[in-house]
């Protein structure tokens, strides 16, 4: 009975100290092993791994793609338009070892990557206008912030224009930096919405004048197309209507040419049915006038 209980407490001695031996890393982590506190190895790759039982131990880092959103920052482009900048970073750990030497955890981390991006925001958006940071060219300040910090992060000291970059860094790599909002200050949107609408105030009155204006062009010009047509209507009907008189004369005139008496009596008979039309008509005539000779005629 002695000797199962000696052998029961060997057998979880020796499981005590193997579990205490053996760590497994993730696939989504990497390992730092500690002896007294101090950097022995780093591991990588996931999978089952060992180490000197109660000397050492291990602390885990998160091999993922990290997202930090930093603190609202009011940066002053150079056309010296205020501007506040809400801008996240995106960034991994590629150096465990260089990583607890430097900053220690992810807190720490993540108060430098603030500092950090508030300098180079203010030294990339410095430089260039507001209408730059709102155009096309918003990529390629994106790309040159993302620059910047990713030296920073690697340990660079810009001096003057200069980059001196000292070995290790922070042991990080920065994959994304991105602006999320760059809004102007509340003192400064009222005014410029307030030059704005004026703006397209004055804009729209001078859609308006040039509306009319051109409505006034199109109506004198209508109008003076329809003078002419008129005129030239008018005209043609002249025209059309001496053509026809011109026409009906001759027809009467080679009609009555081939009768003069019958001319005579017909334009005699027009005469009276005009001169003796009215009922109280005098008319004083000598007997010879020949303009009673076919009521003569008549009468014979």
């Amino acid at each position: 009975m002695k000797f199962l209980s000696i052998g029961g407490i060997a057998v979880a001695t020796v499981l005590f100290v193997l579990m205490n031996s053996v760590f497994i890393v993730n696939q989504t982590e990497q390992a730092l092993i500690l002896q007294f506190g101090k950097p022995v190895r780093v591991v990588k790759d996931a999978g089952l791994n060992f180490k000197t039982p109660f000397v050492q131990n291990v602390e885990y880092f998160d091999k993922r793609l990290l997202e930090f959103n930093a603190e609202s920052n009011e940066v002053i482009a150079s056309d010296q338009k205020r501007l506040i900048v809400d801008a996240f970073v995106r960034y991994r750990i590629t150096d465990p070892l260089r990583f607890k030497q430097t900053v220690g955890n992810e807190f720490t981390m993540r108060s430098r990557l603030n500092s950090i991006l508030e300098s180079s925001l203010r030294q990339v958006l410095g430089g260039v206008p507001l209408s730059t940071v709102l155009s096309e060219k918003r990529a390629e300040i994106m790309s040159n912030i993302r620059s910047l910090v990713n030296l920073q992060a690697m340990g660079a000291k810009i001096e003057g224009g200069a980059e001196n970059i000292t070995k290790g860094g922070f042991g990080i790599e920065v994959v994304d930096v991105r602006i999320k909002r760059a809004d102007l200050p509340a003192t400064n949107s009222e005014g410029i919405y307030k030059r704005m609408q004026t703006e397209r105030e004055r804009e729209a009155k001078e859609f308006r004048a040039k509306g009319a204006e051109d409505a006034q062009k199109i109506r004198s010009q209508a109008d003076k197309e329809r003078t002419i047509i008129l005129a030239e209507a008018k005209k043609k009907s002249e025209i059309t209507r001496g053509e026809g008189d011109g026409a009906a004369t001759k027809i009467f005139a080679d009609s009555f040419g081939r009768d003069q008496d019958f001319f005579q009596f017909y334009r005699s008979m027009q005469a009276y049915k005009k001169t003796l039309d009215k009922k109280d008509t005098t008319m004083l005539l000598s007997p010879n006038n020949e303009f009673l000779q076919f009521m003569e005629k008549g009468s014979n």
